[in-house]
């Protein structure tokens, strides 16, 4: 497991053994940079994230090492959390992120209470918790904790479907790659 591209480009992360713990793939989070970049390689300069069941940090730490300004990684094992702050370590990132160690639900309300605002937000459920999706979605309609032309993307098994629309969430775009699949809600326009 390695970044993908930008400022800490080839550098490896470290994994988290014997845990049910299944960090995205490194192919897989390079499609999902493509998707969002394309054709706007600066588009993510100065974003704010929130990495929902962040695992290991790696979205998150794509993210920084693509030009996102801050990125707020919720976790709430704190052995996960601990291998976060380890791999930041190790790059020597030093500002710029936060780790929340809570339960998702609870992270994003204490986000929302502090006024973060984001403009991507990706969750990768452990594939078991089916109802997490639509919770997820369902909270990040708590007003501005993402941008209203924000994007939530979630990674999900390529046989499950977590839907079409939820709540004020509609499906923008899916992609399946390998074993996986990435699915990209934006607001609806009314």
């Amino acid at each position: 497991m390695r970044v993908i591209a930008g400022k800490y480009r080839s550098r490896p992360l470290l994994p988290l053994k014997g845990m049910d713990i299944r960090p995205t793939s490194d192919r897989l989070r390079e499609t999902l940079f493509n998707v969002l970049t394309a054709g706007k390689p600066n588009v993510l300069e100065g974003t704010i994230w929130i990495d929902l069941y962040a695992g290991t940090g790696a979205v998150g730490i794509e993210a920084l090492s693509r030009g996102a300004e801050t990125v707020y990684f919720v976790e709430s094992s704190t052995q996960a959390a601990e291998l976060i702050a380890k791999n930041l370590a190790t790059l020597k990132i030093e500002q710029n992120f936060r780790i929340v160690k809570l339960d998702v639900l609870h992270g994003l309300r204490v986000l929302a209470n502090e006024r973060v605002t984001a403009n991507f937000v990706f969750f990768d459920p452990p594939y078991r918790m089916r109802e997490a999706y639509p919770e997820v979605l369902n909270s990040l309609a708590q007003p501005g904790l993402l941008k209203p032309d924000g994007v939530a993307i979630a990674e999900h098994e390529k046989r499950f479907d977590p839907g079409e629309n939820c709540g004020e969430f509609r499906l923008a775009r899916r992609l399946v790659q390998g074993d996986a699949g990435l699915s990209f809600y934006q607001r609806r326009q009314w």
